[in-house]
């Protein structure tokens, strides 16, 4: 019985065979001809800024003496209410005990006018038989005879006198009161000196700087500590008045703060004012809650252009560029054919469209999807 013997050259020409059909099936290609777009420029301004406390006050001494006591170092935490610093207030004390032994004798000054008030309305002097003048006839006698006789010829009146010992009796209350009034007022000012020699901690947070130290002899405005609530932060910067009217309360902006990742900050502040030195306005802006930095740290902020800095550009995809070139360039649609064109890039946006700086015009036409290997006068069927 014979073997069949397979012919070894039939099978190579049937491989070859096979392989140029391939190489001559048409490919369909997705290339089409598209516009070149035109848009506004993202381009943004990037400022240096710094990280700030959200809230952050200076604390002074609001009265002289000498400072007993300064609680924690740089870095101390206190809660709202905390005494933080404490200055000497013997003085004030001393001062506090004259004044209540003065509030007591005007208190005791005060009653007895009120008493001799009352006196004189129920039973006036003028009419006490013993304090009038004898003339050798018994008191009544005076009385009855010597005062109506008196008041008859006009040498005196009775009831203007009364009415003087009255007055004269309201006026000595009105001064025990007024007398009364002052000391107390002079005890709350004591009392206020008292409370202002101590410091207290407005709300919750840290100490960043010392200015004094104990024993220290201070003077009413000179500044204690620094101190700042520390758990929220925000970035300060001096902003171009050219780049404010671009700028709003509430608008978020990229930040990036030395060596952490880039974060959303929100225009918290716009000062109303500008430096007339500089031209530059004072912009704040909130770091989320999550954000760790440090009050002083660098950072910087992105802040768009407004509309009559930003200069329009050209767009195309970035499918547009013909592949395996080591210089970017696309065929431009020049009437039925089309021209390699090289072109220069810019910056790349957020919808994936890459930036022409040159080599295209507003109306120009390019080819997108564009298969590789081809170049000028291709033309997509």
């Amino acid at each position: 019985m014979k073997k069949s013997v397979r012919n070894p050259f039939k099978r190579h020409l049937k491989h070859w065979l096979i392989g140029l059909s391939l190489c001559f099936t048409p490919v369909l290609h997705s290339a089409e001809i598209i516009p070149v777009q035109q848009l506004q420029s993202q381009a943004t301004s990037v400022l240096g800024s710094s990280v700030i406390p959200k809230k952050q006050v200076a604390l002074t001494a609001q009265t002289s003496g000498r400072l007993l006591s300064l609680n924690g170092k740089v870095g101390t935490a206190f809660k709202q209410g905390d005494v933080i610093a404490e200055i000497d207030s013997s003085a004030l004390l001393a001062q506090r005990n004259s004044m209540v032994a003065q509030i007591s004798a005007a208190q005791s000054n005060l009653y007895n006018a009120q008493t001799q008030l009352q006196r004189e309305i129920t039973s006036p002097k003028r009419d006490d038989i013993s304090a009038m003048p004898g003339f050798g006839f018994p008191a009544m006698m005076d009385q009855y005879m010597t005062r109506p006789m008196a008041d008859i010829i006009g040498t005196s009146d009775s009831d203007v006198n009364k009415h003087a010992d009255l007055v004269s009796s309201q006026t000595a209350v009105s001064q025990a009161n007024f007398a009364l009034q002052q000391a107390m007022a002079q005890l709350k000012s004591i009392d206020s000196s008292l409370r202002d020699a101590k410091t207290i901690a407005p709300f919750n947070g840290i100490i960043l700087k010392k200015m004094v130290e104990v024993g220290d002899t201070l003077q009413p405005g000179q500044p204690l500590v620094n101190f700042a609530y520390v758990e929220e932060m925000q970035l300060r910067a001096d902003v171009p008045s050219a780049l404010i009217m671009g700028l709003k309360t509430g608008m978020q902006v990229a930040a990036k703060i030395a060596g952490a990742a880039p974060v959303t900050a929100t225009i918290a502040e716009i000062h109303p004012v500008a430096d007339p030195e500089r031209h530059t306005i004072v912009v704040k802006f909130d770091l989320p809650a999550t954000t760790k930095a440090s009050a002083g740290m660098y950072a910087e902020v992105k802040l768009p252009l407004s509309n009559s800095q930003k200069s329009s550009v050209l767009l195309i995809p970035a499918t547009a560029l013909l592949k395996g070139r080591s210089l970017p360039s696309v065929l431009l649609v020049n009437g039925n054919s089309s021209v390699l064109r090289l072109v220069r890039l810019g910056t790349t946006q957020n919808n994936g469209l890459l930036e022409v700086v040159s080599g295209l015009n507003t109306d120009d036409k390019v080819i997108n999807n564009p298969p590789a290997g081809v170049s000028s006068g291709w033309m997509p069927q």
